[in-house]
């Protein structure tokens, strides 16, 4: 058996979607709704830190609800005196989408959407 040099291919077989398939694959987290997404953040904050995520809850639909997703992470405190270590990466990702997820969801100038 002779060698070219070149690393042999896996083989895997292509990836191709039937079209009765696409009715029943599962939805890329971008196609996903709102909501959803959320949710997830916020059942994951809710998890580890409670109380954060009543504070976030209190003040999503508001001006002040992305900066104090943004002092929590950069500062060190929940924004009420409790210091903290740290968050834990899943944490981090949580708060981080939510400020994305809250910039789709509100309208900052009216001051006020459900979470």
């Amino acid at each position: 058996m002779a060698t070219t040099g070149k690393p042999e291919s896996p083989g895997f077989p292509p990836i191709e979607w039937e079209e009765e398939d696409l009715s029943t694959r599962p939805l890329p987290l971008h196609e996903l709704p709102l909501q959803v997404g959320i949710d997830h953040a916020m059942s994951v904050i809710d998890l580890h830190h409670a109380r954060i995520g009543k504070a976030i809850r209190m003040f999503w639909g508001t001006r002040d609800c992305v900066e104090y997703i943004q002092k929590l992470v950069l500062s060190g405190g929940d924004g009420f005196g409790h210091a903290r270590v740290g968050f834990k990466p899943e944490v981090v990702t949580a708060l981080m989408s939510l400020i994305t997820l809250h910039k789709k969801d509100t309208n900052v100038d009216t001051g006020h959407a459900p979470l």
